[in-house]
């Protein structure tokens, strides 16, 4: 009789999940395959996709898929006294397409989602792991289009219920790391997840991204491209009691935007390149070819 419900409960489980999946307003979603590990007190999602729906043409947009998702019980919290989950995404890909897919809209959807996850993971997720994902926005829209992208995510949250450090003020952790055209993303927070108010310390920093691999973003939104240039960003913030405070650094380096290959451009994007171009030599560090760095100081109340 086990070795019968062993072998029907994947199926049982999958046919239930694509149903919900393919309820969800708004969206459709699929589910390719279930495994089961009755050992380890999981199951694995294989090759899952969730797609946003046009309301009208009820045409789709690629929103977010995965090659894995482990659900599964974090055997370590049960030492604390907790029973809690923990959730591991394999190659996921996550999509933001303007005027189809945008972030705002997604937010308003947040609670659909939640209600989705505790269909799949009805513990409470204590940590979580995201391995080589791709987050992109695309503007089709744009002239030219618009894909930028971090590469080969990683992203790493443990003690998000709190089970390890009662006495301590930010007891959970989120790291991050991710490639940013040949430069490189570090994101660190410690944060009490559990608090009424957002309470957290992060910092966070680009190095050397490459601008000239912007440049259909910069020609798109900006009206000019570069010829040579690095983009490096440096942040803290932090949260407390309803308050935040913290700083952006923006720094460029080497910054180039006139050079052979603008000859076919228009007059007025010569113009426009020009005066970028003028405003990076007046405020640039001659002796290190840096444009000077920008420190924008922000404290404001909720």
């Amino acid at each position: 009789m086990l070795v019968v419900i062993r072998l029907v409960l994947p199926y049982a489980v999958l046919h239930y999940a694509n149903k919900t999946l393919a309820e969800m307003k708004g969206y459709y979603g699929h589910i390719k395959d279930i495994e089961l590990s009755v050992y380890r007190g999981a199951y694995i999602l294989n090759n899952i996709y969730i797609n946003k729906v046009d309301p009208i043409s009820k045409k789709q947009t690629e929103f977010f898929k995965s090659r894995d998702i482990d659900l599964s019980v974090e055997w370590g919290a049960l030492l604390h006294g907790s029973l809690v989950g923990e959730l591991v995404f394999d190659s996921p890909n996550l999509t933001f397409t303007k005027d189809k897919v945008e972030l705002g809209d997604v937010g308003k959807d947040g609670g659909d989602f939640r209600k989705l996850l505790k269909h799949f993971m009805p513990l409470k997720v204590n940590s979580f792991e995201v391995k080589d994902a791709a987050i992109h926005y695309k503007d089709y829209t744009s002239k030219p289009k618009v894909d930028i992208s971090l590469k080969k995510t990683h992203i790493l949250a443990i003690n998000l219920t709190n089970i390890t450090s009662n006495k301590i003020e930010l007891p959970s952790t989120v790291i991050a790391q991710a490639y940013v055209y040949e430069g490189v993303l570090n994101f660190t927070m410690k944060i009490n997840a559990l608090a009424d108010d957002p309470t957290f310390d992060l910092n966070a920093e680009i190095r050397n991204a490459n601008l000239v691999l912007f440049n259909d973003f910069l020609k798109a939104y900006g009206g000019f491209d570069v010829n040579k240039g690095d983009f490096s960003l440096y942040a803290e913030i932090a949260a407390k009691n309803g308050k935040f405070a913290g700083y952006f650094k923006p720094v460029i380096t080497g910054l180039v935007v006139l050079g052979q290959q603008n000859k076919n451009d228009s007059i007025f994007t010569k113009i426009w390149e020009v005066l970028v171009s003028l405003a990076g030599d007046i405020f640039r560090n001659q002796q290190k070819n840096q444009l000077a760095e920008l420190m924008s100081n922000v404290v404001f109340e909720k």
